[in-house]
């Protein structure tokens, strides 16, 4: 932004680094919209960008394409994180592949993520005649970040310079993206008409461009929130690591330390907790957070407990309050399927929750849901990147909670018991 350009006033939730990614259909320019976020912001060197040369021109998607594959069929094939600010914020970029068969990729960034851009290209609808139906991608990738709670879904109507009405397209692709966020359920922060190739509407704005009034993309960025904390939930923490703390180090005779990250709630000394799976009880004697310090820790923070008695606790058990919902062998929820073979009933898979493992068979499928229409269809099995919802039953109990209060407990990955490929990631109702 120049001289003149006001700063936006941030405050306290908005102030930390923005973790978001793009995502859509292939070839929608999501790689050359992150290069000319890069480049408009200075965050690329010279040296940089004369590596990415071709033809005399500067190719912006070759910022994030690192791997050989991806610059030589120009696809975008595994998740490229990147960082960049501005005077306002920090922010950590992820470019996804649009192609369906890396839908797990997208997954994988979007689980982590404050927000989402998905990209549409204006030159790939049938806006002439009307309102135009979207592609299926465009819709996988925004059901997908809606499911798994992304906080700030962005739509970013890209290419409109390549098109003879650009005002008129936005006017009716926008109309379009608000008609399937209201059916799916989901409420876009924003759809922002941009050209990343001629860099229009993408760092600074152009107004009355398309019909356009509001912000630029890098602006509507600069105000989203990052994801909340937890901390309304009952206390949650999934053992990652068992330290044997020597004498002296302030943990009292030696004992030993449980580190793990915060997954809801809020520990602090006195607290009473329980061992899952061993259901015994203890006290908290002393809370350590990731650099040792001794004080309350929050959600989303790195935590060492040290309990007033020694009790049996290994990687992948649960730390939880007492009052936490009590573990359960069977459970329901949405899956992504990301494996390339199919989701059949009866089939077992390995189920990880937290850092635990257990054997699980899937009951029954319930029913898939149709991208399209969005209406659930029946079906005996789930498709490679299908979105379904399944019944499944674990050989061990696991203290799962809902995942639209609580995003790690509610959470389980399922992984095929014979290739160790990760197969499917299940959402808890």
């Amino acid at each position: 932004m120049d001289a003149s350009t006001p700063v936006p006033v941030i405050d306290e939730a908005h102030a930390a680094p923005l973790r978001f990614i793009t995502a859509g259909s292939v070839d929608d320019g999501k790689s050359t919209l992150i290069g000319r976020l890069l480049v408009d912001s200075k965050a690329v060197l010279q040296d940089q960008l004369a590596g990415v040369q071709r033809a005399g021109a500067t190719d912006l998607a070759l910022l994030t394409d690192g791997l050989q594959a991806e610059r030589e069929q120009g696809i975008t094939i595994d998740v490229a994180w990147r960082y960049f600010a501005t005077p306002a914020r920090k922010f950590i970029i992820g470019d996804a592949p649009g192609h369906e068969q890396y839908t797990r990729n997208m997954v994988t960034a979007a689980s982590a993520a404050d927000a989402v851009v998905v990209l549409v290209d204006a030159t790939k609808l049938p806006w002439q005649a009307g309102e135009p139906a979207l592609l299926p991608q465009t819709h996988r990738h925004a059901l997908l970040a809606h499911l798994l709670r992304v906080p700030s879904i962005v739509f970013a109507v890209n290419k409109l310079d390549a098109v003879q009405d650009p005002a008129l397209a936005f006017s009716r692709i926008e109309a379009a993206l608000r008609r399937f966020g209201e059916t799916a359920g989901l409420a876009a922060r924003a759809v922002v008409p941009i050209s990343a190739l001629q860099g229009r509407n993408v760092v600074e704005p152009s107004p009355g461009w398309c019909g356009h009034v509001g912000p630029s993309l890098l602006q509507c960025l600069e105000s989203l929130p990052v994801t909340a904390a937890e901390t309304g939930e009952a206390f949650a923490l999934p053992v990652q690591w068992v330290e044997k703390a020597p004498d002296g180090a302030g943990t009292g005779q030696g004992r030993r330390v449980f580190w793990g990250r915060v997954a809801t709630g809020a520990v602090r000394p006195g607290q009473s907790v329980r061992v899952m799976p061993s259901g015994q009880a203890a006290t908290v004697a002393q809370v350590l957070d990731g650099v040792r310090r001794p004080r309350e820790v929050a959600a989303g923070h790195s935590a060492g407990l040290v309990l007033d008695r020694e009790v049996d606790v290994s990687r992948g058990d649960w730390l939880l309050a007492p009052e936490a919902p009590e573990p359960s062998r069977e459970l329901s929820g949405t899956v992504a399927w990301l494996d390339d073979q199919p989701l059949p009933p009866g089939r077992a898979y390995w189920a990880l929750h937290g850092h635990r493992w257990v054997k699980a068979r899937v009951r029954r499928v319930v029913h898939r849901l149709d991208v399209h229409t969005l209406q659930p269809q029946a079906a005996e099995q789930l498709e490679p990147n299908a979105i379904g919802r399944i019944e499944l039953v674990l050989q061990e109990p696991l203290a799962v909670r809902p995942f639209d209060r609580a995003r790690g407990p509610g959470s389980l990955v399922l992984v095929d018991t014979a290739s160790h490929r990760t197969a499917g990631a299940l959402l808890v109702d």
